[in-house]
């Protein structure tokens, strides 16, 4: 790629619009008046309204942007001018810089659409790059490039240095010991201690068993005395009755 490519930021570029192609028709009687808009970064021209232009308007108008390192694209819109009322939108699209950036010069048509994505007509632009292919220009100074590797030094790096370190001595495993017997003479067998007798024999009972105080009964016990039945009737005590009660006067 060209060296200007990347070092746009500052620089002029010119933008003819010269016209329009196979439209869509807004206007149901009268033909329509269309004008073209143009959007970069945050500059906005627009056209004069080419009247009764219809379909294929023609316009031949040239403006001037100065190029933003990054921005490679102009917005194009289209309008119709109306009097009693809003301007009908037209289409939309978007205009790519890169062949005019690397060649210098672009003169082509792009397409644009509806806002629900239908084609809608061509609008034809020619562009052109005046720096193109100069170097040291007096324009403003170019900002640092977007989205590309550093400028080599011409210095080589540095040969990578491997660092050599002695292979490592495998480990043995431990040294085995030999197992040895047990020493009979630090401890004694069991049986050098002889058993003990019992140092504590069963003692007699100290308390005998106490006679029992109260003699046996006879069995089996005698029956108690038989009751005559039916039992005699008892007299019932004699309770005087209660007054009757009278109902007692409302009191007021």
């Amino acid at each position: 790629m060209h060296s200007s490519v990347s070092g746009i930021h500052g620089n002029l570029l010119e933008v003819t619009v010269v016209g329009c192609n196979k439209l869509k028709d807004t206007e149901w009687i009268s033909r329509q008046d269309p004008y073209v808009c143009l959007e970069y970064g945050s500059s906005k021209s627009r056209t004069r309204t080419c009247t009764d232009g219809g379909k294929n308007p023609t316009f031949q108008e040239k403006f001037n942007f100065t190029l933003i390192e990054g921005l490679r694209e102009i917005n194009v819109m289209v309008w119709n001018s109306n009097t009693l009322k809003d301007d009908d939108f037209i289409g939309s699209g978007k205009v790519q810089l890169q062949k005019a950036l690397s060649q210098g010069f672009d003169d082509s048509t792009w397409p644009i659409q509806s806002g629900r994505g239908r084609h809608t007509g061509e609008v034809r632009l020619i562009i052109h790059y005046p720096n193109f292919g100069k170097h040291g220009t007096a324009g403003a100074p170019s900002a640092p490039p977007y989205m590309h590797a550093p400028h080599s030094t011409g210095y080589g790096a540095p040969p990578v240095q491997t660092a050599h370190y002695p292979s490592a001595v495998p480990y043995s495993s431990a040294p085995s010991y030999p197992s040895y017997p047990p020493n009979p003479s630090a401890y004694p067998p069991s049986s050098y201690y002889p058993s003990q007798p019992n140092a504590y024999p069963p003692q007699p009972n100290a308390y005998p068993p106490q006679p029992n105080v109260y003699p046996p009964q006879a069995f089996p016990p005698a029956p108690y005395p038989q009751q005559p039945y039916p039992p005699p009737p008892q007299a019932a005590p004699y309770y005087p009755p209660a007054p009757y009660p009278y109902p007692q006067p409302p009191r007021y």
